[in-house]
């Protein structure tokens, strides 16, 4: 008997799509979806790259092109990323609200002229007995205002909001009034803790020369 051609049969109807094919018709859907709800020029996570691809800044996921980042809107990681996000400036925004009104007025800003920025020299050095890497910051700060002391720390790529995320870099950051804020990429490494090797690990501010001095190494 010709049960494809039988009376009743259903013609030219195919098997179970598969788990990919599934995947695949969903992403579309969901990129179909987007072009009609979403305005790419009011996104404020997406950024063209010199490259012409365009980068979910949320995410920090790079595509293609259009498309492949509205599908990507859709999907769960983005979702999610939005959903913390939303969060946090909720949280933020609670913080404000409950804030006393002269907590502005209690919190007077540092005002001061800026002279530019100071003179220094990088050195990379390797430690003789471990042969670890690291590197020797030296800052010339002849102009520094009277009783005051650099002020260094470590901020990392995601922090900052001069260049796009890069998780390969963390900052070295020093501020030193009248100067400006300095910074410096560097390796985003393991490092060696200062109580681990307190003769390798150290900063130093010389208030004579008006030379501050520091040095670090990595794991």
């Amino acid at each position: 008997m010709d049960y494809q051609n039988r009376a009743g049969a259903n013609k030219g109807s195919g098997g179970v799509a598969g788990a990919s094919e599934t995947a695949v018709d969903r992403r579309e859907r969901l990129r179909k979806l987007a072009l009609e709800t979403i305005d790419l020029a009011k996104d404020p996570y997406i950024l063209r790259t010199h490259l012409g691809t365009l980068e979910c800044r949320l995410c920090l996921t790079l595509h293609v092109n259009e498309g492949s980042y509205l599908a990507h809107t859709q999907g769960k990681k983005h979702q999610t990323n939005l959903a913390r996000r939303a969060a946090k400036d909720n949280k933020d925004a609670s913080l404000m609200i409950q804030a006393p009104p002269n907590a502005a007025q209690q919190v007077k800003k540092k005002v001061f002229v800026k002279i530019g920025r100071p003179g220094y020299k990088i050195i990379k050095i390797r430690e003789p007995v471990s042969q670890r890497m690291g590197l020797l910051f030296t800052i010339s700060l002849p102009e520094i205002k009277e009783g005051e002391k650099p002020r260094r720390r470590f901020m990392s790529a995601f922090e900052q909001r001069r260049e796009i995320p890069n998780r390969a870099f963390q900052y070295l950051v020093l501020a030193a009034e009248p100067y400006e804020t300095i910074a410096f990429a560097i390796p985003s490494k393991e490092m060696v803790d200062q109580e681990e090797d307190p003769e390798s690990i150290w900063e130093h501010w010389d208030q004579d020369e008006k030379v501050y001095s520091c040095q670090f190494l990595y794991k």
